[in-house]
Parts: C-alpha cells; sequence; structure tokens
C-alpha cells in the first residue's frame, strides 16, 4: 500500500507564545477529519519567514493511504 505524508510547522507564536496542547488538539482533529493519521510530533527550532532565526515549535508529521 502507498501512502503520502504531510508535514505542519507548528511554531511558537502561531500557537500564542505557548505551546497550547487545546491547539495542537484542533489541528490533529482537523487533519483527521481529511484522513490524515499522525505519524510523529518532532520538536524542532522552526525558521521563521522574517529573518535568520528560529523559533521554538512542532513539526507534526501525518500519512494518509494514497
Amino acid at each position: 500500500m502507498a501512502y503520502e505524508y504531510k508535514v505542519v510547522e507548528l511554531r511558537e507564536k502561531w500557537l500564542g507564545g505557548k505551546m497550547s496542547g487545546e491547539k495542537l488538539e484542533k489541528v490533529l482533529n482537523e487533519h483527521a477529519a481529511e484522513g490524515w493519521q499522525l505519524k510523529a510530533i518532532t520538536g524542532a527550532d522552526v525558521k521563521g519567514k522574517l529573518g535568520p532565526g528560529g523559533v521554538e515549535g512542532l513539526l507534526v508529521t501525518f500519512e494518509r493511504p494514497v
């Protein structure tokens, strides 16, 4: 069976300055409704769109059958 993958970057700033379980849950449920299954959550420095710095964030990886 073939799979496709999707990686979503969640930045600390996007989450309102803290890693919010409620907002993460919302993202997970939205993707689940589209048939995506959580594969992994990885903490990472996520590069911002402005400037060379990074912010703490999460890389959330989903998979679903093609």
